[in-house]
């Protein structure tokens, strides 16, 4: 299961591009710290630019620990407390947003 949270963020990742833009927001900033390959300033801003459309501030902060912590993004996917499983359908929603709107 880890693999697949690792897969919708890389997803997330890979779907987005453009050109130069300013990294700022919560969600931004994690995957530019995060490391990964396909990380980079414009990739995370397009990414950021769903998120603000798409989660609210709590959300995108909560999304954002993902990037550090994946074994919290598993955990909440399945949880069976009602309000992760609402959060995690927004998230869900926004990984799908970022994938199509960013590629």
């Amino acid at each position: 299961m880890r693999g697949f949270v690792a897969m919708v963020a890389m997803v997330v990742l890979a779907g987005c591009g453009g050109g130069a833009r300013s990294v700022n927001g919560d969600v931004a900033k994690a995957c530019v710290a995060s490391g990964r390959d396909a990380a980079n300033r414009s990739l995370c801003s397009c990414v950021q630019q769903v998120a603000n459309q798409s989660l609210s501030a709590a959300d995108q902060r909560r999304a954002a620990g993902f990037f550090d912590d994946p074994d919290s993004a598993q955990e909440t996917r399945i949880s069976d407390r009602s309000s992760d499983e609402t959060f995690w359908t927004r998230y869900r929603a926004f990984a799908d947003r970022a994938a199509a709107s960013c590629g």
